[in-house]
């Protein structure tokens, strides 16, 4: 009997022939069939969670009364919401269990706990909940108890003999002999579904497209068969990495989306902590840091196609790449040629702010608005109680000399009788005024106080006749202006 390619190494769906039990298989499979018990399965993207619950639900329930519902699919919310509520009995997977909103994961948390306390099935549903990196943990957050009454699991990667025993059930399918399988091991550390890719990719290189006649043998040239996946995937992935790469409003100098997405693609896992990503590396650690609160989640909010692969959470700063195929495509990608074509301009100088605001409190509801807008817009803008959180145990002090110094692309300083009075607008003002003749100094006049170091006739924008409480003056008078400006740099 002959079988297709696609059949026997399986990159979409559970796999027929080339299923092997990872080595906590029997863990999980015990806590599955234990009907009281509660089950989360977590773990990064492509390492079989589905799978394997899948796998064990087919062997263990065969009958099929085990109902699977993801949060990425729109058709199984309801259902979903409805089981929160406690409105449905039955066993469930809930796949992407991560992508649910805060408050039904509280509401899935608070049932599970009921349902692992009263340990009666008849009365309470089964569930197995599944997600990325944390999700157990994140649940205990909700529910600080449930850690005992549930069982746990992240899918271990395979080991060298389970992957090779994949391969072989390949192999026996197809009738074909692979090289150098070491090295494809190697190459894939046991991650089944890039195991299961790269054996096709291998397949398909050799023509081979089904059972062969006759054995054939297959060489494994590691070069080769990397390129061939990631021109295979480019059609795909390479529009949302560009369009992520932009972020909302393209300029050619706003490349930190690009930076975070480079390096990402650097680690070994495609999931990340920013916080943890930003502290560990310190040459984009402004451009993690200026983006992570909100303007990820902006973009993500504005283009569809990039809220299809990427996967952040704004509260626990997790950043996911959930499409195993996609991360692999990031992780051999020419990312120069991708900053070339998505337009991106090297400058001699980065910088880490496209502005940094200078106020004094009386104005601090205007600065914070302007920055807010700002930020909208997708401009990075130095507010020093957005950052107040990144610069704990600094002196902040040395830290103004450096951002109104150095780090900003331009100042903007709002200039009144408080400005001119105050301490901190004072020193703030020594910090900038060196840069006055550079033009990188943008002043927003609010009365008609003189400042040393600011020429009269320096062109700013006069905001004396306007009422800084009226959101659209303020965005047609300053805002728009101030991007306008930076489009043009």
């Amino acid at each position: 009997m002959g079988y297709p390619i696609e059949e026997v190494f399986r990159t979409e769906g559970v796999p027929e022939f080339t299923f092997v039990k990872p080595p906590n298989y029997n863990e999980v499979l015990v806590d599955i069939r234990n009907a009281g018990k509660p089950t989360i399965i977590e773990g990064q993207s492509g390492t079989g969670k589905t799978t394997v619950a899948k796998k064990i639900i087919e062997h263990v329930f065969p009958q099929g009364d085990f109902g699977y519902l993801s949060a990425r699919t729109a058709g199984d919310m309801q259902r979903i919401l409805s089981i929160a509520n406690g409105e449905m009995q039955g066993k469930w997977i809930i796949d992407d269990f991560h992508r649910l909103d805060s408050a039904v994961q509280a509401k899935i948390a608070d049932l599970v706990k009921v349902a692992a306390e009263d340990f009666d099935p008849s009365i309470h549903p089964k569930l197995v909940l599944i997600g990325i990196n944390k999700v157990g943990s994140e649940l205990i957050l909700l529910v600080h108890d449930i850690a005992k009454r549930c069982g746990i699991h992240r899918i271990q990667a395979a080991d060298e003999e389970s992957t090779l025993s994949m391969i072989r059930h390949g192999e026996e399918k197809l009738n074909v002999c692979l090289s150098n399988k070491e090295a494809i091991y190697n190459e894939t550390k046991g991650d089944y579904w890039l195991t299961q890719l790269t054996c096709q990719a291998i397949c398909l290189a050799h023509d081979v497209l089904e059972t062969q006649n006759a054995c054939k043998t297959l060489q494994y040239k590691q070069d080769e068969i990397r390129d061939r996946i990631v021109k295979r995937l480019d059609n795909t992935y390479r529009e949302p990495v560009k369009e992520f790469c932009r972020g909302k409003r393209f300029r050619p100098t706003n490349d930190p989306y690009f930076r975070l997405l480079r390096l990402i693609a650097a680690q070994g896992s495609s999931i990340s902590d920013l916080n943890e990503l930003a502290n560990a590396h310190q040459d984009v650690r402004g451009s993690i840091n200026n983006i992570k609160e909100r303007r990820i989640t902006i973009v993500l909010e504005s283009k569809p196609i990039c809220d299809r692969y990427f996967y952040y959470n704004a509260d626990t700063k997790a950043f996911a790449i959930e499409d195993p195929a996609f991360f692999y495509y990031l992780r051999h990608l020419d990312w120069e040629n991708i900053r070339r074509d998505c337009g991106f301009r090297d400058e001699p100088h980065a910088y880490d702010w496209d502005f940094a605001i200078s106020f004094a409190s009386e104005n601090r509801e205007l600065a914070k608005k302007v920055a807010d807008l700002l930020a909208i817009l997708d401009c990075t803008v130095f507010y020093d109680q957005y950052y107040e959180a990144n610069y704990l145990g600094t002196v902040w002090s040395q830290q103004f000399r450096e951002i109104f110094g150095t780090r900003s692309r331009y100042v903007v300083c709002f200039l009144d009788v408080n400005h001119a009075k105050k301490i901190w607008p004072t020193f703030e003002r020594d910090c900038f005024a060196p840069r006055v003749e550079d033009a990188a100094v943008i002043p927003v006049f609010l009365d008609d106080t003189p400042f040393v170091g600011i020429p009269k006739d320096i062109v700013g924008i006069n905001f004396k006749d306007f009422d800084a409480t009226d959101t659209d003056q303020v965005i047609e008078n300053i805002v728009y202006r101030l991007e306008e400006k930076l489009r043009t740099a």
